[in-house]
């Protein structure tokens, strides 16, 4: 698997995956580079367009990404990720809503479980999931990361 690394107003992000797609976006904090590099190669070729579509997200001038995605997961994780890919630009959801919408009602847990799992952040927007409240709720890259996200895409 290739990797290569994209600097982003919210931190450094590591790019993962094969020619058949890019199966992994994550923050590269709390991990050194030679934990990566033992993992993946590193290639500053690799995932130029994807590189190039997450930098115009981050400047407001794309909404949508319309590159290759390899998601791995379970069964169960994959409907939920296919589901977080369902919440419109600028907008958020609850778990509830999501475990409803999957015709699971009482598993919302599970959804946040894994919501929390996703591959692919930014991509697969996890981040525009909030708790039933309103209140943000954990995000792999912090609160305050999510909370940046949601204020980018709100316009605010």
């Amino acid at each position: 698997m290739y990797c290569c690394f994209l600097k982003t107003p919210i931190g450094e992000l590591v790019l993962a995956g094969k020619a058949s797609g890019l199966e992994k976006v994550c923050f590269v904090r709390g991990l050194s580079r030679q934990e990566l590099f033992d993992q993946w190669v590193f290639d500053d070729q690799a995932f130029l367009e994807e590189r190039k579509q997450l930098t115009e997200y981050f400047d407001g001038k794309r909404q949508l990404f319309d590159f290759q995605l390899k998601l791995t997961g379970t069964e169960f994780q994959l409907v939920v990720f296919h589901e977080l890919q369902k919440i419109p630009y600028g907008t958020t959801c609850s778990y509830s809503h999501i475990a409803h919408a999957l015709g699971h009602p009482k598993a919302v847990r599970a959804v946040g479980r894994a919501s929390g799992l996703n591959p692919l952040l930014i991509v697969v927007p996890c981040h525009r999931v909030i708790g039933a409240n309103g209140e943000l709720m954990g995000y792999s890259g912090g609160v305050q990361a999510k909370e940046a996200l949601l204020r980018l895409e709100m316009g605010s």
